[in-house]
């Protein structure tokens, strides 16, 4: 478990983790992931899946957030960490250690060695949903920890300029961190920013929101979203952050 600066103990984004974990909110979403769990994919039957929601992670003392969509059935359902274990956070992972957030580029399983600084991931959703699409009562339903870890970064980070530079992986974590801000008193300027890749929005108390296309299969298959196109996110993140996490 991360810890304090100090080291007195664990960090308090660790206890959104414990209360995201517990919970079951969503009764599609706790059914699906239990059923993905107990039935698993051929690739991973010997595999014990995680089947639970699946909390952030990262450095507790993060100035960039990295929001996602949700968990994947077989990769986060399973590995019991975000982004982990699929196609979607072999490219997150290989971004972030390029641009000097990990000290490793794979995310395969809790107990891989991996290490953020300076970075945190984290989701709209913490269950897997049933065709990726969480519905808008269940991203509600999850709206609560968002806030919870954005306010909790915020006051890690007051007096930092930029506080806070949140990626938006998607339109629908744009949205998600966007209504989240918005209850941590930092709003977005009127009008709404739209989703585009790249497109940047400064709000108030410190905090730049920086969106990017979603890495997922459909959006890198196609060409959607290229390696290079993925650099310049992060790349532009720690322009803006004016610092290299040092591993």
């Amino acid at each position: 478990m991360q810890r304090l600066r100090d080291g007195t103990g664990p960090s308090p984004i660790q206890g959104v983790a414990r209360r995201v974990v517990k919970c079951r909110r969503c009764e599609r979403l706790a059914e699906y992931r239990e059923r993905v769990g107990r039935e698993k994919r051929r690739a991973f039957r010997d595999q014990t899946y995680w089947a639970r929601p699946v909390p952030g992670f990262g450095d507790p003392d993060a100035r960039l957030l990295v929001v996602g969509l949700a968990p994947a059935a077989h990769g986060g359902n399973r590995t019991g960490r975000i982004f982990t274990g699929d196609r979607s956070g072999d490219w997150l992972y290989r971004g972030l250690y390029r641009a000097g957030f990990a000290n490793q580029p794979e995310s395969v399983g809790r107990d891989d060695g991996l290490v953020l600084r300076g970075a945190y991931v984290t989701a709209a959703a913490r269950c897997a949903p049933p065709d990726n699409k969480p519905t808008v009562e269940e991203l509600a339903n999850c709206s609560d920890y968002l806030v919870e870890e954005i306010r909790i970064l915020l006051e890690r980070n007051e007096g930092e300029n930029p506080a806070l530079v949140v990626v938006a992986l998607g339109a629908i974590a744009m949205r998600a961190a966007i209504a989240a801000l918005a209850r941590t008193r930092a709003p977005a300027p009127r009008p709404l920013p739209r989703f585009g890749h790249m497109a940047e929005a400064t709000l108030s108390r410190g905090v730049v929101l920086l969106c990017s296309y979603h890495p997922s299969q459909q959006n890198t298959q196609t060409g959607l979203l290229s390696e290079r196109m993925f650099d310049r996110v992060f790349a532009r993140a720690r322009e803006i952050l004016n610092v290299r996490p040092q591993l």
